[in-house]
């Protein structure tokens, strides 16, 4: 498992990495989001939508109470928040197996709380620096999640050279 560790400054710029890497996605995917509460995992999931075409006046917040929701755009992108399930039946319930890999991409915030959601991911870890920073690290696991993380890696430091 090929892993990709990077630091973000601010609110704005954590959101700027899950829009690019959005954009970067061609084919269903299946990302695993894990950190504490604030972390930035909805931030980073508002971006990547954008990144994935969901228009900007359509609001993306986390499915807390809801679980899931569904936003269209280049590609379906199914957002999932766990944090209020208890056991792994409650997948079953929630439907998951049809998501986990399915026809979208596929957003899975607290995915730590469950093991063995998918054999083939993009996990995305978000800690507390200090202040605004967070300090992501980024694992891929399976030929296409590796290929994509390190096309993203690519990508973001162009786009950080571009700011200099």
């Amino acid at each position: 498992m090929s892993v990709w560790s990077l630091s973000t400054s601010s609110e704005e710029e954590t959101g700027r990495l899950g829009r690019c890497l959005g954009r970067l996605i061609e084919q269903p995917l299946v990302i695993l989001l894990s950190g504490d509460l604030g972390a930035g995992k909805t931030c980073f999931s508002r971006g990547l939508a954008r990144g994935l075409g969901v228009p900007e006046e359509v609001p993306v917040a986390s499915p807390s109470y809801t679980l899931m929701n569904a936003y269209t755009g280049r590609l379906e992108l199914y957002h999932f928040d766990l944090y209020r399930l208890a056991e792994p039946e409650d997948l079953l319930e929630l439907g998951m197996e049809e998501y986990l890999p399915g026809d979208g991409v596929a957003i899975v915030e607290w995915a730590d709380l469950f093991t063995g959601l998918a054999r083939e991911y993009l996990a995305v870890h978000l800690s507390h620096e200090q202040a605004d920073q967070r300090r992501i690290e980024c694992r891929a696991a399976g030929a296409g999640p590796l290929a994509l993380m390190q096309k993203w890696q690519g990508e973001w430091l162009s786009q950080a050279g571009d700011n200099d």
